[in-house]
């Protein structure tokens, strides 16, 4: 770690992270869970908020794939995905569904200076965002797609985004 330059858990927990909470409405795979722990840690997100039948840390089909990762991110269980985005809601996040929708903003056409509060919605593996969740969102945020499927697995997606408003933050440095 040392050679690679990263910093210990505690220091991890201690530095300043993007203002950007993820929300899994639904999750189905512990391997997801866990990769968009992984992914999360790397890009210093704010925090990870669990929603419905999303399965929690500890769990050894999570770690499998976060390597450690639940105990670097912050993180916190929500019964109820409506109820999680009306939270962020009132504490001033702007809340994106990211999904395919009408009126959705490509991921490339996203403006966002690196400072304001923002929340991220991704939804189950076969279903997507609910729909009451994407209605309340204020916005939504479609990856472009090239080929014949019409989806990607959700680790990769929150992948894509994540790296993508962490390249918006530093380009506004």
């Amino acid at each position: 770690m040392e050679e690679l330059h990263r910093m210990d858990v505690d220091s991890y927990k201690q530095c300043k992270k993007l203002p950007v909470v993820i929300v899994l409405d639904n999750i189905r795979s512990m391997n997801n869970i866990g990769s968009v722990f992984r992914t999360a840690d790397a890009f210093k997100i704010e925090k990870i908020i669990l929603c419905g039948i999303t399965a929690t840390p500890p769990h050894k089909d999570i770690e499998k794939t976060a390597l450690g990762a639940t105990l670097s991110v912050e993180w916190e269980y929500v019964p109820d995905t409506m109820t999680a985005v009306q939270m962020l809601q009132q504490k001033a996040y702007t809340v994106y569904a990211i999904e395919q929708v009408e009126h959705s903003t490509l991921l490339h056409n996203i403006q966002w200076d690196g400072n304001t509060p923002i929340a991220l919605v991704f939804g189950n593996e076969v279903m997507g965002v609910s729909q009451e969740v994407v209605d309340i969102c204020q916005k939504a945020i479609e990856i472009p797609q090239f080929g014949t499927k019409h989806s990607l697995n959700i680790s990769v997606s929150a992948g894509i985004v994540m790296w993508h408003l962490c390249y918006l933050s530093l380009i506004q440095k």
